[in-house]
């Protein structure tokens, strides 16, 4: 399953397999989907990640989210919309700021390449029989 984060981007979950001379591995691993306003990322390069067509894309779940911080759903939404429209600002400003998505990873920007840096720990919390595998591949 996928969360798509309007104006952002998607965060999914995709099984590669991956074949070695010992034996074939297929681990889970997380992957995000940049999907933003073109005119935000003039001058930077940005990773094309293809989500396989078997994952279901959800909308971001602004009810759930509310329940982990007791603030109404709408005022939740606006947050977030607030906050995606600022980073994007700052982009288009050439402001090259870290967004930090809590136990799951930051999208950055170095040397002009906006990109998911997911946690080990998030990637761990995925794939616990080959994590060793799933972190490399991520």
């Amino acid at each position: 399953q996928g969360v798509l984060v309007p104006g952002l981007g998607t965060f999914a979950v995709v099984h590669e397999q991956i074949n070695s001379t010992e034996e074939v591995y297929t681990v889970r691993r997380p992957v995000f989907q940049l999907d933003m306003d073109m005119s935000c990322l003039r001058e930077l390069v940005f990773p094309k990640v293809m989500m396989p067509g078997d994952i279901e894309i959800m909308p971001l779940d602004y009810w759930w989210l509310s329940q982990s911080n007791s603030l109404p759903p709408d005022v939740v939404r606006g947050c977030v919309e607030e906050t995606i429209l600022l980073y994007s600002f700052q982009l288009r400003d050439r402001q090259r700021p870290a967004f930090a998505f809590e136990n799951i990873g930051i999208l950055c920007c170095q040397d002009n390449v906006l990109c998911m840096q997911f946690h080990c720990s998030c990637i761990a919390g995925l794939e616990s029989r080959d994590t060793w595998v799933a972190l490399l591949l991520t």
